[in-house]
Order: structure tokens, then C-alpha cells, then sequence
């Protein structure tokens, strides 16, 4: 050892451990495998930011579903409080029918059925389906009646959400038999 050597202060795991003689002829990969080399410690500093990710991406589509369940609860309780505020979204019938009001009545029965299925955990991955066939065609009734609008891109965010509940398989806090 050098006199340089000798004075330098030790401090743990900036030094790397001495690794085992690869045998001749085996691949670095193989001698990995076997446990020799050099091993992969995560740097201090990334554990929380880790474990945030980790709790992120466990709960990211449990509370998608959850949310996308609050907005179609909210909508469906308007629309059987106030049918009447609705009747002018039903295409081609006239606001003051009350066969604009049944089908706003309907619709809203429809997306409290798929609020509560979401929000409870049943058959998620259908009633998100489901939901973005209502939304889909919320989307084309707005655009066609309206053009697109403030209202239109909310819609599409909302069957973005939809969407992506849909594309999920794992799921957190679901009733199952």
C-alpha cells in the first residue's frame, strides 16, 4: 500500500468490492447470473421518489376509476333532479317533449347504474366500456349540434378517462366473489 493510500480515509461504499476472477471464457452476462460481479445498488437519494412511483402507479388506476365514477354520478344526479336543463342535448326532438324528458330521465338512471358499478368496483373494466360508448355519443351529438366547444373537449377528456379505465387490468379495491 502507498503512503497516499495509507492516508486516504475509508468511507463505506464509495469503494467497490473486489470482485471474483471471471472464469475464462464465460460471458459477463453468465457470470452475473452466477452472482459474481458487480452488484446494482439504487442510489440513496431515489428510494422515496421509488416508493412514491411505485404507491402512484398500484393506485393510479383504482383512483382513475373512482373519479371517472364521481363525474357520470354527478351528471346522472342532475339530470333526474332537473330533466327539464338537459332536454335541449336530446338530438332531434324538441326540449319541451316529454319524450326528450324520458330519454334525459334514462340516460341519467344509465350513468348513475355506471357510476356506482365504478365507483364500487363491479365489472369495472364493462361499465368503463359502457361509458365511453354514452360518452362517444355524447361527444358526435354535441359536435354535430354544436361544433366544437368547451363543452365537446370536456366530453373528450372525460371518454380519455374512460378509455384508459378500460385499458387497465389491474385494479385495486374491486368486489369479487
Amino acid at each position: 500500500m502507498t503512503p497516499a493510500q495509507r492516508s486516504a480515509p475509508h468511507v463505506e461504499g464509495l469503494r467497490k468490492p473486489a470482485s471474483p476472477a471471471r472464469p475464462a471464457g464465460r460471458p459477463r452476462a453468465a457470470a452475473a447470473r452466477a452472482g459474481q460481479g458487480i452488484e446494482h445498488r439504487p442510489p440513496q437519494g431515489r428510494r422515496p421518489t421509488n416508493r412514491l412511483v411505485t404507491t402512484v402507479e398500484r393506485w393510479a388506476p383504482s383512483l382513475a376509476r373512482t373519479l371517472l365514477g364521481a363525474v357520470l354520478a354527478w351528471f346522472g344526479y342532475h339530470e333526474l333532479v332537473a330533466p327539464e336543463l338537459w332536454t335541449g342535448y336530446v338530438p332531434v326532438l324538441s326540449a319541451t317533449s316529454k319524450v326528450a324528458e324520458v330519454m334525459v330521465l334514462a340516460h341519467g338512471w344509465a350513468l348513475l347504474l355506471l357510476a356506482v358499478a365504478l365507483v364500487a368496483g363491479i365489472a369495472p373494466r364493462l361499465a368503463a366500456a359502457i361509458s365511453s360508448l354514452v360518452l362517444l355519443e355524447i361527444v358526435i351529438s354535441l359536435t354535430v349540434s354544436s361544433g366544437l366547444s368547451d363543452l365537446v373537449l370536456r366530453d373528450v377528456g372525460v371518454l380519455g378517462l374512460s378509455l384508459s379505465v378500460v385499458g387497465q387490468k389491474s385494479q385495486r379495491l374491486l368486489l369479487t366473489r
